[in-house]
C-alpha cells in the first residue's frame, strides 16, 4: 500500500484554519457559514456589509481557485434534482437543529475546545456516515 500526502487538501485545511482564526481575532466573529448566511437573509444594518463580502469572497475564491488550479467541477450528478433538493433541505434542517454547521462547530468550535461543538461534530459525522451507507448499500 502506498501513501501519498494530499497536499491540496492540507493547504485548504490550513487556509480554512487561518481564515477562521483571523476572523475571530480581527472581527470577533465566528466563521460559521450558516450563521453568516442566515444574517444575510435577516439583515441588520451594521452586519450586512461584512456578511455579504464574506459570501462573495467565499464564492469568488472558490471559482478563482478552480480556474487557477484547473480543477474539474462536476456539472452532472448521478441522482435526480428532486433528491438533491430534499438533501439540501435536510442539511438546512440539521443545521438549524444543531445550532450551526460543520464550519462553525467543526472548525471554529473544536478549535476553541467547545464541548457542545465537539458533540455536534461527532453527530454530524455519524449521520453523514449512516447516510452514505444507506445511499450506497440500501437504496
Amino acid at each position: 500500500m502506498t501513501f501519498s500526502i494530499p497536499w491540496e487538501s492540507l493547504a485548504g485545511g490550513i487556509l480554512l484554519g487561518i481564515s477562521a482564526t483571523l476572523m475571530l481575532l480581527l472581527n470577533g466573529k465566528i466563521a460559521g457559514i450558516s450563521g453568516i448566511l442566515t444574517g444575510l437573509m435577516t439583515p441588520k444594518s451594521k452586519d450586512f456589509a461584512w456578511r455579504l463580502l464574506f459570501a462573495v469572497g467565499m464564492i469568488s475564491g472558490g471559482v478563482l481557485g478552480a480556474v487557477a488550479l484547473g480543477a474539474k467541477v462536476p456539472t452532472s450528478f448521478n441522482t435526480s434534482t428532486a433528491l438533491l433538493a430534499i438533501a439540501g433541505l435536510l442539511v438546512g434542517v440539521g443545521t438549524r437543529l444543531g445550532n450551526g454547521c460543520t464550519s462553525g462547530h467543526g472548525i471554529c468550535g473544536i478549535g476553541r475546545l467547545s464541548k457542545r461543538s465537539i458533540v455536534a461534530t461527532c453527530i454530524f459525522m455519524a449521520v453523514a456516515a449512516a447516510t452514505v451507507f444507506v445511499r450506497v448499500h440500501v437504496l
